[in-house]
Order: C-alpha cells, then structure tokens, then sequence
C-alpha cells in the first residue's frame, strides 16, 4: 500500500533531518570548545608573549614562572558574558537599596563592628573616615567576607585582559598588578579567588588599589585583604583619605524643594542627579536642608540628587564625601546605600 511506503518515507525523513541537527550542535559545540581551548592556551597567542616579554624585561619576572602561571590560566566564557550583560533600565533606589538595608544585614554589620571596635575606632582616630562608613562598605561589597567571590583571580584577568577587547587595556593593567602583588606578598598567582572581574577579599579591592591603598594595619607584616578584618578596616580608611575624604565634612542631606521655580530646578535632575553647585545657589532656588554643623566649611559645592521609594520621592543634597564614595564604585546609587547603611548602623548601635 500507498500509505505505510509514505509514513516509512516520513520517518526516515524525520530520522534524517534529527541525526543531521544532531550533528550540526555537535559540531558547534566542538568548535566551541575548540575556539575556548585556544583561548585557554594564552602562551602560545601574540599578544600574551608581548606582555610576558613586558613582564619579562620591565618587571625581571622569569619566562618560566610567566609561562607556567598563564598557561595555568583558563578562559571564563561566563565572565564575558556576564561583563556583556545588557544595560537595563536603571533600578528605582528602594529596589537597588532593599538588600543593603535589609534587617540581617545591619544586625550581621553591628556584629562585625562589636567584633572588631578597637581597629573600627583606631582607624576612625588616625585618619577621620567615621567607623560607620568603613562597616557599611564592606558589608555592601562582601556581606562583612561572606561573599568574596569563587572566580579564580588569574582567570578573571586573563580572560578580560585578552578576550575582553572593550576592556583589555585596563585589565591588563590589572593583571600586571596583579603578578606584581602576588611577588610582593609572597603567594602563588593561581591561588586567590574573587569576583568576576578580579577584585579580592573582603573590601574587593583590584590588584591595583591592593598595591596602591591596602596597609598592614594589625602589625602582622603581610598585607591580607581576605583573612584579616583589620587589614581590611584600615585600607578602606587608607582609600578614602587617598582620595580627598574630608574629616567632619557632611556627604548627604535631606532637601525641600519650595517655589519659586520647583519645576525648573527638577528639570535639572539628569538620571536621578544634577550639576555641582554651591549651597548658597541652590538656597536661592529654593532648595534647603537643615542648618549645617557649625564645623562645615563655608559655601560647599552639592548636587542635588532624587531618591526613589516605592510610593513617593524624597530629595537630597550630596556634597564632596559623596563624591568620595563614588571613586569606590561609581555609582550614585551605590554610594547613596553605603551612607544608609552607615547611619542605619550608627542609629543601631
């Protein structure tokens, strides 16, 4: 019969265009790997052998150490991926903040401050950065070491230094540091793990700011970002003051915004944050906070900033230690939740 012929015909057709998709994957899949396996040889690429040669001729690193530990090195498809993610619209602040501000955090922020009140309380004495502050970041950056990313370091900066080309300068900076800290500190280079993109330890610092800003702050000889919260504490002190922390100076403020012209002045608001100006400026158009500490320098320069919940809108003025904060990570969100979570750990303990 006519029929059974077809459904065989069918089948076979079936069987055929599935084995042939099979295949196809197969093949794709192979080429991946083989295009990640030669990523993965990082010796054997051009621009890996010019910068061992760097490495080689301007720091006196030996070849071999240098061709061991980046042969070592493997490529991080995730870390690109997660490096290409797409730019969404920007969270509103209380969706950004909730996590931050979340009860477990500040009560494990209290904990770590108890624990550690003589280093908090030295670091706040010698350099001017309040306790509060120091705490706040890294229970932002690493819940207080909890999470401190499970990347290898070498791996992270390998990959974006080589295979990240939008990026590569910069994270080959970062990779040069990188070898030059762990030879100054004494550990192998295939050891540490950290984020996605290479910071460490519990302030997730990049081997750059490790080498420029980290202090051996409890005496021990050896600076050590992961296993020493004191070292920790101080260098986060140490990055606030290298960039221009000003002691006793306000960094954020709520603000009223009244006639004459509250329509022109949010018009200002780009993304959430307008252009620097002096208080003096801003108190003529109508936006005030309450009277400054006695103490403040005179005049000082503020944005004005927006501050979403989830039912209304509040106002504020950010002067210079707002800024400082950003050179943490530029965010104005993120510098906004580092000061709530300081005052909120203030107000708690």
């Amino acid at each position: 019969m006519v029929i059974p012929r077809l459904r065989l015909a069918a089948a076979a057709l079936v069987a055929a265009l599935a084995f042939c998709g099979a295949a196809t994957a197969q093949t794709a899949g192979s080429k991946r790997q083989n295009a990640d396996e030669r990523r993965a040889a990082y010796p054997a690429r051009d621009e890996v052998r010019a910068f061992m040669a760097e490495m080689r001729d301007e720091h006196g690193f030996a070849a071999a150490d240098l061709d061991r530990w980046l042969a070592a090195a493997r490529f991080q498809p995730r870390i690109v991926e997660l490096m290409n993610r797409p730019v969404m619209e920007p969270p509103k602040w209380h969706e950004y903040a909730r996590p931050f501000l979340a009860p477990e955090r500040i009560e494990a922020g209290l904990a770590f401050w108890s624990s550690h009140a003589q280093a908090l309380a030295r670091a706040q004495a010698d350099t001017g950065v309040p306790a509060e502050l120091i705490v706040a970041i890294l229970g932002v950056e690493t819940a207080y070491g909890r999470v401190t990313g499970s990347h290898r370091v070498i791996d992270a900066l390998a990959t974006l230094a080589f295979d990240y080309p939008r990026r590569s300068t910069f994270f080959r900076g970062e990779l040069r540091e990188f070898l030059l800290l762990a030879r100054e500190q004494g550990f192998s280079p295939l050891a540490p793990r950290g984020s996605f993109a290479g910071a460490m330890g519990l302030p997730q610092f990049m081997p750059g700011s490790y080498r420029r800003y980290a202090v051996d702050f409890d005496g021990s000889g050896v600076v050590d970002l992961w296993r020493s919260a004191d070292d920790a504490i101080g260098s986060v002190a140490n990055y606030f003051v290298a960039h221009d922390w000003k002691p006793g100076q306000p960094v954020m403020m709520r603000a009223t915004i009244d006639p004459p012209d509250r329509d022109g002045v949010l018009r200002r608001l780009d993304g959430g944050l307008s252009e620097r100006r002096p208080l003096a400026a801003w108190n003529r158009e109508g936006v005030a906070t309450s009277p400054l500490p006695v103490d403040v320098e005179p005049d000082p320069v503020a944005v004005l900033m927006l501050e979403e919940s989830a039912d209304a809108a509040s106002y504020w003025l950010a002067f210079h230690n707002f800024y400082v904060i950003t050179r943490y990570n530029r965010s104005r969100l993120y510098a906004s939740a580092v000061w709530h979570l300081a005052q909120a750990l203030r107000s708690a303990r």
